[in-house]
């Protein structure tokens, strides 16, 4: 299996964090909805107050925000993000305080001749996703890498947080 490594750019320290998760809710809740709705054959909430006509042709680019995948073991976490069609050109991965912030474009050019038709299409859709970065995380070795369409970011914790970790025993009551 072939792994691209993806760079981590490293910020300073966001002023506040409270806008992006504004944004970051919005756009999850937006997301809900257009899930919900498109499975009933109703258009997008973006789309459904949209003044043009509703048998337009469909872009076969859309950028909603990608799925992810947070998972945590003895020493670390990782985070896995489905983006296929991409490149790791077009994805931009940046750690700026306690939050981590995944960003990508796509930009598509389509030209279609037919017989009875010409299209000529330019597509570009863009998407940003943040996530807080538990304690004990070790930001310098941070890291990113892109294969086959997944991009995955690996989040080790650092030697003080995998010692303080202790097992409970649980144990059945009477």
């Amino acid at each position: 299996m072939a792994t691209t490594p993806v760079e981590v750019k490293k910020n300073a320290p966001a002023p506040s964090a409270t806008p992006d998760a504004w944004r970051s809710l919005r756009t999850e809740m937006d997301r809900l909805f257009d899930r919900f709705s498109s499975g009933w054959g109703f258009p997008s909430l973006g789309r459904m107050f949209d003044a043009a006509p509703t048998l337009r042709y469909e872009s076969s680019l859309s950028m909603p925000s990608p799925a992810v995948d947070i998972t945590e073991d003895d020493t670390g976490y990782k985070v896995t993000a489905e983006l296929p069609g991409m490149s790791e050109k077009e994805i931009e991965v940046a750690v700026t305080g306690d939050t981590l912030t995944l960003k990508g474009e796509k930009k598509q050019e389509k030209e279609q001749k037919e017989k009875n038709f010409y299209l000529s299409e330019r597509s570009y859709g863009s998407f940003q996703r943040s996530f807080c970065v538990p304690e004990g995380v070790d930001r310098e070795k941070i890291a990113a890498d892109f294969s086959k369409g997944v991009l995955t970011i690996t989040m080790p914790k650092t030697a003080n947080a995998v010692e303080q970790q202790k097992k409970i025993e649980v144990k059945t009551a009477g």
